[in-house]
């Protein structure tokens, strides 16, 4: 293996969460910083949160309530 060209490792890097949850682990940097963590991410958590971005999830569920009535008109 050669020497000097891996990164220091540190065994108690702390992870900061945007929800202000924090846990240890190891890694090459010494701080990390997430937007999501196991803590609030809605896969855990069961809550379902959804950041609408400029009216898109609006529009998705406009277009998917049309085709749904669309079917059952034809059905």
């Amino acid at each position: 293996m050669k020497e000097k060209i891996h990164p220091t490792y540190h065994a108690d890097a702390k992870v900061v969460c945007a929800c202000g949850h924090s846990f240890t682990t190891g890694a090459t940097k010494k701080m990390i910083r997430v937007e999501v963590c196991s803590n609030c991410h809605p896969m855990f958590t069961g809550e379902q949160r959804i950041v609408d971005t400029a009216g898109r999830v609006e529009r998705f569920k406009r277009r998917y309530k049309k085709k749904e009535q669309g079917q059952a008109e034809t059905s």
